[in-house]
């Protein structure tokens, strides 16, 4: 059974807004009355938390890409993985083994920053960007077809707030809310012997600002960095990790400092408003209330479950769970939003992407390579894509397990093979097995990830579920 259930989620942001509404009306009583207790704090303090997680996450993961250390590259510059990851758990989490990602983050504070994608001559590609508040504020999944027959050759000028001038022609213009930008570009990979093509493509990408762009068939393209994964952090720590770890003086501070240049989208005057009770302006610094301490660590506390806990408008059957149509451009759904950025960075919309994900066989067991399972397509319930799907195996916490082949994904691109009756069986063990879908999944408790890329609509209204894992 499918579940989803999107309408508690605007009933809690109605019922807080006027919570907020009612809150403003007592700042206007008159100044014999008794003061406010602390109380009020700690509800603020946590809606304040889920709606400015997902531009603190996006303002660290930017900072700690940005650069020439190991593992960066210089704003307006893609840095291309020309590798597939290893394993182990230094890997982002649950990394894909489908595509070489090229990613890079633009500032287009000053003047537009021009993007170039070569032909891709048949090649899945797909291209993605998001603004500092994880909307998608353009992809090209509208251009794939019922086939995914490959991307055309197109130039995109990504234009930030304000800016006033002419492009060259030829070019589609973006409008962008935020100064920056997050820029994926992903092209399908089925094995070792494609990465000489991969980064043919890749060599072809171009981008710069306008002031230095030329578009003439002779430019050089500009410099591009070179690296493994491009979601790799310098540190140990994954952007989630670092954020965690910031006490409220912390993430208020870095959310009020990343507002100047970021404002939400929509505008929300009264989750703006509720910021500034808390001390927290655009631009300044986090001046927290006063002698509230307990509440403000108890707020705190609370955003971060909030944030780590599934909303209920997520996609549920069989055991698996994934995002629905409101996936990419959130508008006030805030918790989603904040879900979203922390369980699958970098999510596109309902038409670029759909990972699903299960941790529980069809009984609701914990998945566990001490097991062998299998996954059951009914020939009229395979992975309903315009391109292709994948399944792949990490551990718990979503690393790719030291004891399975490195790099092996089951899938429709993968030399898959089918029933007489065009059902397919994908065996999941940890110990190799004959059968012709083996996926190969760690020794211990272990999760699983089904990729559909280029999703068609039944993959995400609630008609279609992934299969049950079927312990054996």
């Amino acid at each position: 059974m499918i579940k989803s259930r999107r309408d508690s989620v605007s009933l809690y942001w109605t019922c807080a807004s006027l919570a907020g509404l009612a809150f403003l009306a007592g700042c206007a009583a008159p100044p014999g009355d008794s003061p406010k207790s602390t109380g009020w704090i700690k509800d603020e303090v946590a809606d304040s938390y889920v709606f400015g997680y997902p531009l603190v996450l996006m303002s660290v993961a930017r900072d700690a890409a940005v650069g020439d250390s190991m593992g960066q590259a210089p704003v307006n510059t893609l840095r291309h993985a020309q590798t597939l990851p290893p394993v182990g758990a230094a890997n982002p989490t649950t990394p894909s083994l489908d595509t070489l990602d090229s990613t890079g983050w633009l500032d287009v504070g000053a003047e537009p920053v021009i993007v170039s994608l070569p032909d891709s001559h048949g090649r899945y590609v797909d291209a993605r960007a998001l603004d500092m508040w994880t909307n998608v504020i353009w992809s090209t999944a509208a251009q794939i077809g019922p086939h995914a027959a490959g991307l055309k050759a197109q130039t995109i000028a990504f234009v930030g707030p304000g800016w006033q001038g002419d492009l060259p022609k030829g070019i589609t213009r973006i409008n962008v809310p935020t100064r920056n930008v997050w820029l994926t570009v992903r092209v399908q990979s089925s094995s070792p012997r494609d990465v000489v093509a991969v980064r043919r493509l890749q060599r072809a990408m171009r981008v710069a600002p306008l002031s230095a762009w030329s578009n003439t068939a002779t430019a050089a393209a500009p410099a591009a960095r070179a690296g493994g994964n491009p979601a790799d952090v310098p540190s140990a720590a994954t952007p989630a990790i670092l954020v965690a770890g910031y006490d409220a003086n912390a993430f208020f501070g870095r959310l009020a400092q990343a507002l100047q240049d970021n404002p939400p989208e929509p505008v929300d005057p009264h989750a703006l408003k509720t910021l500034s009770d808390l001390g927290v302006t655009p631009g300044g610094s986090a001046a927290l209330p006063s002698g509230a301490s307990d509440a403000i660590a108890a707020g705190l506390a609370d955003g971060h479950d909030r944030v780590a806990t599934a909303p209920s408008n997520l996609l549920t059957g069989n055991g698996w769970s994934w995002f629905g149509d409101g996936i990419g451009n959130y508008g006030p759904d805030y918790s989603l939003r904040a879900y979203a950025a922390f369980a699958q960075p970098g999510i596109g919309t309902r038409d670029d992407e759909v990972r699903a994900t299960v941790a529980v066989d069809g009984d609701g067991r914990a998945l566990n390579g001490a097991n062998r399972y299998q996954i059951h397509f009914a020939p009229n319930q395979l992975p309903p894509t315009r391109g292709f799907w994948s399944i792949t195996a990490y551990t718990k916490d979503g690393a790719l397990g030291e004891s399975a082949p490195a790099h092996l994904a089951v899938g429709d691109r993968n030399g898959l093979r089918r029933n007489r009756d065009g059902s397919v069986d994908v065996t999941v063990s940890a110990v190799r097995a004959k059968a012709a879908n083996w996926l190969p999944v760690p020794r211990a408790d272990f999760q699983l990830m089904m990729r559909l890329y280029a999703p068609k609509p039944e993959a995400t209204d609630g008609s279609w579920a992934p299969p049950a894992v079927v312990r054996q």
